[in-house]
């Protein structure tokens, strides 16, 4: 009877241990409401600032004027900013960012990229008018030169659009962090990874509206096409130049 009552006591002691375990585990991991909040306000930070055009936006419309699918620049787009997700998550971001030579460096390479990209869409926005094309054919070919614009090629831009832009860097940097919580029991890295998830979906609901649209309003208007396209061209080529004038300047 003794054994028995001392084998209940440890099995129920046991139990117990099991219990306080699973539930502090549950505790530490468990999602509150709070934090659901805290998402909802970074998912509306950040659309709002998807929402706001630059780079992306000129890449996109540039983009959606080609006959082939958005797919790829949109797929690009967003492998940069994962790519970005990933940094921050890591802190290689914060090492960039405290580093002068390093964050110069990354802002004249993204700022000659943009200014490079610009005056590609320009070029091709100037080119003459193909004879014998219907007027959407004729839109698609001054939008940008496709000979060359594969799928692969078209994903590398985008990713090097988003990824080489050091404005989006820095952005990440401040933005991600202030949107963690470090009691949650959820790792920092794991939240901001998260929370770059986040923004990457708003991106790819905004651009990719932004690149059908663009295609499906100026395909019949190779006029407006070809203005759209330069104003293009002028917002990257524009924002490439306000970037190595605050680096070379500033």
């Amino acid at each position: 009877l003794r054994r028995r009552l001392i084998r209940r006591g440890l099995d129920g002691l046991i139990r117990e241990i099991a219990l306080d375990h699973a539930n502090g585990l549950l505790g530490k991991t468990v999602i509150h409401p709070t934090h659901v909040a805290a998402v909802l306000a970074f998912w509306g930070t950040s659309f709002l600032l998807v929402l706001t055009p630059g780079a992306d936006w000129a890449y996109m419309i540039n983009a959606g004027l080609r006959r082939r699918s958005v797919a790829a620049a949109v797929g690009g787009l967003l492998v940069g900013y994962v790519a970005l997700t990933v940094l921050v998550a890591a802190g290689v971001a914060a090492l960039v960012a405290r580093s002068p030579q390093v964050l110069t460096a990354l802002t004249l390479v993204g700022a000659t990229y943009l200014v490079g990209l610009g005056v590609s869409a320009w070029r091709s926005a100037s080119t003459s008018e193909p004879v014998g094309l219907p007027a959407a054919d004729v839109a698609v070919a001054l939008a940008v030169p496709t000979p060359r614009s594969g799928w692969w090629r078209q994903a590398a831009t985008g990713a090097g659009t988003s990824g080489l832009n050091p404005k989006a860097l820095l952005l990440f940097l401040a933005l991600l962090p202030q949107f963690t919580d470090a009691s949650t029991g959820w790792p920092v890295a794991v939240q901001i990874t998260l929370l770059g998830l986040v923004h990457v979906v708003s991106c790819a609901l905004v651009y990719t509206s932004v690149g059908l649209g663009a295609r499906t309003l100026l395909a019949d208007r190779p006029g407006l096409a070809r203005v759209v396209t330069r104003a293009s061209a002028v917002a990257m080529i524009a924002i490439g130049l306000g970037l190595l004038a605050r680096q070379l300047l500033g």
